[in-house]
């Protein structure tokens, strides 16, 4: 029988995944190319042949997406496979139509194919959107199992935007290691606030790889702990999995990709940002959960601010800048770093469109629905630049900064700034506290 040609569609992450764990060493299959989309600057590339295994001694090409049905002419495909995160169900039957008009099959792999099994107990933190407030989550989760005296190993969800064989497994233990790897804001974001707290974290590309070594972390591991990235359901097979859903866009719980694949494999859901959403919001996401997951163990959430110099608010024209993900392809008009501005009574929140330059200006062409924010974009040198000379071109008194990191850290910012902080604050009962007290009685870790 003849080898069956696939596409697997993706954005650097679970497309590098899929292939690892399901076609790498298949032999009735030929994985001829992965298209890329969300990520800026990674089509062009090879999946190197470091990583692609014996069967694929050239590698394999990537390419932008918008090529994917003239490729999948040229190369004779049989089956495309997509395979990225936190997008609407309209687009991924769209994306279906595309495939399909080309007679070619369309397909989608589960957890049973994907997830790899850990020698460890894992507890997996996912979500139904990007930025429902998933890390901050994975925050509250590991200092309760450190108070308890555990040693927790995190393993972030992939952003491999740089050298793919470098990047195949990486640790985090001190804020030194995010230089040493050449991390972009958006891996610093997810990164730093763990290691600030005093725990490790890995990523990279090759996940079995990465929780072998994991496994046998030098300052140990009894649980891992799986920091999901966008809506993406776990990288491995979980003993406790953890949905965070938020009321602020309510409904999107069921109508996202694969974001309703973690509402219905949860064993704890919890409601975050309960203190900024609307009665009608959360009611709505109460509903979607009684729907499709009613036995599920529901935490009730909030997502209290601080701001280091609210002075430097009161009354000015401020600049907000939040975490880019979130405001993009998660379509969320407002973040920490408005919720500040609003708290702290701030005369005016300043546009940046009209001072947006390079790389900025191109995103907000790309997504058009940003509100009056600023994304902290900077998967590379060139969008790093764009960011600084587009935050310090803004007309303002102050600029907010709502993103997880210190801006000042990455760009220099000419005018005065203040940091705004947020954690998960659960609401009465039940809480974490009890959900992770049932876990580690279950897995003699007590």
């Amino acid at each position: 029988m003849s080898k069956k040609n696939v596409i697997i569609i993706g954005a650097a992450g679970r497309d590098f995944h899929n292939f690892n764990t399901y076609y790498r060493n298949n032999d009735l299959y030929n994985v001829v190319a992965f298209t890329a989309a969300q990520i800026p600057d990674i089509d062009g590339r090879k999946y190197p042949a470091e990583l692609a295994g014996e069967l694929y001694p050239e590698g394999i090409p990537i390419y932008a997406e918008e090529e994917l049905p003239k490729l999948i002419k040229e190369k004779n495909v049989d089956i495309c496979i997509f395979s990225y995160s936190d997008v609407p169900y309209d687009r991924v039957m769209r994306m279906s139509a595309l495939v399909n008009a080309t007679g070619a099959n369309f397909g989608l792999l589960g957890p049973n194919d994907t997830m790899v099994k850990s020698t460890k107990p894992v507890i997996a933190v996912v979500a139904t959107r990007t930025g429902c407030g998933k890390s901050q989550t994975s925050r509250k989760v590991i200092e309760y199992l450190m108070a308890k005296g555990l040693k927790v190993v995190a393993i972030r969800h992939p952003m491999p935007y740089g050298d793919l064989v470098a990047q195949k497994v990486q640790r985090f233990a001190e804020v030194s290691d995010l230089a040493k790897h050449k991390c972009t804001i958006e891996e610093m974001e997810e990164y730093e606030p763990h290691v600030v707290r005093g725990n490790v974290i890995y990523a990279g590309v090759d996940y079995e790889a990465i929780v072998r070594e994991a496994e046998k972390d030098p300052d140990g591991c009894d649980v891992v702990l799986w920091d999901g990235g966008n809506n993406d359901f776990s990288f491995y097979k979980p003993d406790l999995t953890i949905t965070v859903a938020d009321p602020h866009r309510p409904g999107h719980e069921l109508s996202y990709y694969p974001g309703e694949v973690n509402l219905r494999l949860a064993d704890a859901i919890v409601i975050n940002k309960m203190d900024s959403a609307s009665p009608e919001g959360i009611q709505t996401v109460r509903e979607s959960i009684a729907e499709v997951n009613p036995n599920a163990i529901v935490i009730d959430g909030a997502s209290p601010i601080k701001v280091d110099n609210p002075e430097l608010i009161r009354g000015k024209k401020v600049l907000v800048v939040e975490d880019g993900p979130t405001l993009t392809h998660g379509e969320m008009k407002l973040g920490a770093g408005t919720i500040a501005a609003l708290k702290y009574g701030a005369a005016e929140i300043i546009n940046p469109r009209e001072y947006a330059v390079g790389k900025l200006a191109e995103t907000f062409k790309i997504y058009p629905n940003i509100g009056d924010l600023l994304p902290a974009m900077g998967y590379g040198e060139e969008q790093l630049k764009d960011l600084e000379k587009t935050i310090n071109n803004v007309d303002c008194d102050t600029v907010i900064i709502g993103t997880p990191i210190d801006l000042n850290r990455i760009v220099k910012i000419d005018k005065p700034n203040t940091r705004v902080y947020y954690d998960l604050q659960e609401i009465g009962e039940p809480n974490l506290e009890q959900v992770l007290g049932d876990f580690t009685k279950k897995h003699g870790l007590d």
